[in-house]
């Protein structure tokens, strides 16, 4: 018989979120758990993505039903470390909370997974079906992990789905999908005493820019549970000094898609407005940088009603279920997914805490969130 105790369950996430996984190296992580898989006899599999950057498959059980389990090894930055009250890459608990960079988003979530999968074999309690652990690499930026997995067919026989990012008291069963673009332009450098000898590359992509925003921004299509596409500028760069005309001018964008009015949409809007200016003496190029569709299911799974009772049980919280405008891995491993594929983000966590100096998750609920994944694994296996 194997029962994690507490002190082991911090122990492991300690040990998790002393590897900096920042965009990068998740490898390390990789190892790490695999080789905590191995010492229980659990198979798993190194599935390279790049030259550095990998994910991991873990399987126990065999059959259907096929239960897959998602959470992602990378970290973003910490930032300015001389403004968190802690190390971030030192596990410090104060006041019933774990600080730490990555303990909210997301390895509390992934260490649960990974000790959940080691009991139930332990234990010898997963009398039916698979359970699919698959760690992801680049969920921060592109999903370049997740995507390699549905490319590989990890999904094609996975009939449950669930991604352990934190949410804590809302199950997300649909979120907007995420478009990344860098739109440049290119014109001919002058003194900016004489600029009819050269062409400011500034002026038609600021107007290129000004146009799509009041197309996107101003589209009336509403998805009933999303709301509205979002678009936004986010960086723009041109110049070199102030007293000379800039040859060169790029912007990237991001568009919050949704179903109505989804990537591939957006991104012929982007090219033909290009096309346009182009032939009236613009020089305008837009490259694709990321694009992740939208993931609309309709919330109504078994595995979501048991997700909510089992959510007041362990964290004695009344548990929504709604739509988000972030984006997890479920953009690339739903791909081939109709509305009515069971799927829900669900983890220890809240959103709120993403990304911030002093990230934290409550101890309690890291705690609560074993007992409610295994407990949810096994009333999907039966």
């Amino acid at each position: 018989m194997k029962n994690f105790t507490e002190e082991e369950k911090i122990k492991i996430l300690s040990d998790m979120i002393a590897i900096k996984s920042i965009n990068a190296n998740e490898i390390e992580v990789a190892n790490y758990l695999k080789d905590l898989f191995a010492a229980y006899g659990i198979d798993s599999k190194i599935v390279p993505v790049t030259d550095t950057r990998v994910n991991l498959v873990a399987e126990i059980g065999s059959g259907s039903p096929v239960i897959g389990v998602s959470g992602h090894m990378d970290v973003v930055s910490p930032g300015d470390e001389s403004e968190w009250t802690s190390d971030p890459f030192t596990l410090t608990e104060k006041d019933g909370k774990l600080y730490g960079r990555g303990t909210n988003d997301m390895k509390a979530g992934l260490v649960n997974l990974a000790l959940v999968m080691i009991e139930l074999k332990e234990n010898n309690e997963l009398q039916n079906g698979t359970v699919r652990f698959m760690a992801t690499t680049g969920e921060e930026v592109g999903g370049a992990g997740s995507k390699k997995l549905y490319e590989e067919g990890y999904m094609d026989d996975v009939d449950y789905l669930w991604v352990a990012e934190p949410s804590h008291d809302t199950i997300i069963y649909a979120h907007k999908g995420s478009l990344n673009l860098r739109v440049t332009s290119i014109g001919e450098a002058a003194h900016s005493s004489m600029p009819d000898q050269g062409y400011n590359a500034i002026n038609p992509l600021m107007e290129y820019l000004l146009e799509l925003d009041k197309k996107l921004n101003g589209d009336d299509r509403k998805n009933e549970v999303l709301g509205k596409l979002v678009m936004s500028t986010t960086i723009f760069n041109a110049g070199n000094q102030v007293n000379s005309v800039p040859e060169k001018a790029a912007a990237e964008i991001n568009v919050r898609t949704i179903p109505e009015f989804d990537n591939d949409e957006v991104i012929d809007l982007f090219k033909t407005t290009a096309d346009k200016y182009n032939k009236e003496g613009s020089k305008i190029d837009v490259e694709v940088t990321m694009s992740l569709p939208s993931v609309f299911t309709t919330g109504q799974s078994e595995m979501v009603d048991l997700a909510k009772e089992l959510g007041k049980k362990y964290l004695d919280l009344e548990i929504s279920v709604k739509g988000s405008p972030g984006v997890t891995d479920a953009s690339n491993l739903l791909r081939d997914k109709d509305d009515n594929f069971p799927f829900m983000m669900f983890g220890p966590g809240e959103t709120k805490m993403a990304h911030k100096t002093d990230e934290y998750v409550y101890k309690d609920y890291y705690f609560a969130f074993f007992d409610i994944y295994k407990a949810l694994i096994l009333g999907l296996s039966k």
